[in-house]
């Protein structure tokens, strides 16, 4: 994510990062586990799946898990920490993840064959920070209940949201990128990558600063308002962008990134004809939208409120993907106008039936299993089978279809339920 709602990132500080030769010696043995994975044909294999899957010239269906609740998965220390310094900690938790997620759920993902240095970007962000009360049901996970306290109340505010101003960090990313050559010579390469995929979504933080039963009262009782504030919210991004791409800052997602709230963006489309390896641009990349929040809201306002104003962002790109948990199954009509769409979120909301017969071939089926059946008393793997089986029997053999485990909560701290659940669906979308 690009922006966290809840707090404003601050720049970054240039210091020096002098590690301690065992911190060195634990990140190093993880790379080299993770090279060996990497070095494996699998990867190669499972990139070419999902071109296809994203050609619309799909194979198989495609499987992905994401969106982990970490807290819940530690099992014989292979999560534990054992650096010392910040950064190395930072290092090493990836690292581990990725180790993790390979040997115990990989499902399709795919690992790159080097390592990765963010360039040091910083955005000022939209001016405001959600006010807001919290309730916790677990302290060590980060899925928390909000109650938000409302900040715009009348047209006047609409003016607290600001335009962004986007600066980078060149020395705070050269000294990050020689850490992380030294760390690693001789078992990774390392690449420094700017941004890649940016997660669009105006409505998910016009809720937070508006309160979720104001705004939908506004889009009957004040709509004047609640146009000028996406406006607002769309220039805004639109004003972050312009400098992402005119200080050279953006990064290709046809790769293993993940693009909208779905899998990776491998597709032969991007990056395009008009592609410059020396300056990647917007419509060499993947765009997204969604309106979650918007769930009951007819189709006529879903496209008046959010995908009418949202077509200044996704015209700029190669490829969209619209949707996250919002159900769409009757909304399909109005997602066609949508330029470059190629992918739609399937949330477990929609009517299955419904979603797939208005998709039909014209566009991946991102699917969403739903991941309430990892949270309850007594895992059942018969009934997630049936669930995934379910589906993908509506599914038509002509369908283009990617099943996307995310959302989860928690695994009740069994986390061989998620590690069962990967090779259930692995099975049932090779079948």
């Amino acid at each position: 994510m690009l922006h966290d709602p809840g707090h404003c990132e601050p720049s970054s500080v240039v210091e020096e990062i002098i590690l301690r030769q065992a911190d060195k010696d634990i990140l190093r043995a993880l790379a080299g586990e993770v090279a060996e994975i990497a070095a494996l044909p699998v990867h190669r294999e499972k990139a070419q799946l999902w071109t296809h899957l994203n050609d619309l010239d799909s194979l198989r269906s495609m499987v992905w898990i994401n969106e982990i609740c970490w807290n819940e998965m530690n099992v014989d220390d292979e999560l534990t920490l054992r650096t010392q310094h910040p950064w190395a900690q930072e290092q090493e938790r990836e690292l581990r993840r990725t180790i993790y997620q390979w040997r115990h759920l990989p499902a399709d993902m795919v690992v790159d064959d080097f390592l990765t240095c963010p360039l040091a970007i910083h955005s000022t962000s939209f001016g405001i920070v959600e006010d807001v009360d919290i309730v916790k049901t677990d302290d060590s996970s980060d899925v928390v209940s909000r109650h938000f306290n409302i900040q715009i109340r009348e047209p006047e505010d609409i003016a607290r949201i600001r335009m962004p101003t986007v600066t980078h960090d060149e020395a705070a990313t050269d000294a990050r990128y020689r850490t992380m050559c030294d760390v690693y010579d001789g078992i990774m390469p390392v690449k420094k990558k700017g941004q890649t995929h940016i997660w669009f979504t105006p409505w998910d933080f016009l809720i937070r600063w508006w309160g979720v039963q104001e705004a939908m009262m506004d889009l009957v009782m004040r709509p004047e308002m609640v146009h000028a504030a996406v406006d607002r919210m769309v220039d805004a991004w639109m004003t972050e962008l312009d400098q992402f791409d005119e200080q050279n800052l953006l990064s290709l997602d046809n790769n293993n990134t993940r693009v909208g709230s779905g899998g990776y963006g491998y597709a032969s489309a991007a990056p395009g004809e008009s592609y410059d390896p020396d300056h990647v641009k917007p419509q060499n990349m993947w765009g997204c939208s969604n309106a979650q929040i918007f769930s009951e809201v007819s189709p006529e306002m879903h496209w008046e409120f959010a995908i009418e104003h949202d077509m200044r962002w996704l015209e700029r790109w190669g490829l969209t993907y619209y949707g996250c948990c919002e159900p769409l199954d009757g909304k399909l009509d109005i997602l066609r106008r949508i330029p470059n769409l190629r992918k739609i979120s399937a949330s477990p909301w929609c009517d299955a039936k419904r979603v797939v017969d208005g998709i039909g071939a014209d566009y991946v089926i991102s699917h969403k299993p739903n991941p309430a059946i990892l949270a309850e008393a007594q895992w059942d793997p018969e009934q997630a089978r049936k669930s995934i089986r379910d589906f993908l029997d509506k599914t038509e053999e002509h369908s283009h279809v990617e099943l996307i485990m995310k959302d989860i909560s928690t695994v009740r701290y069994e986390p061989q339920r998620l590690w069962e659940w990967s090779k259930i669906a692995m099975e049932e979308a090779q079948r």
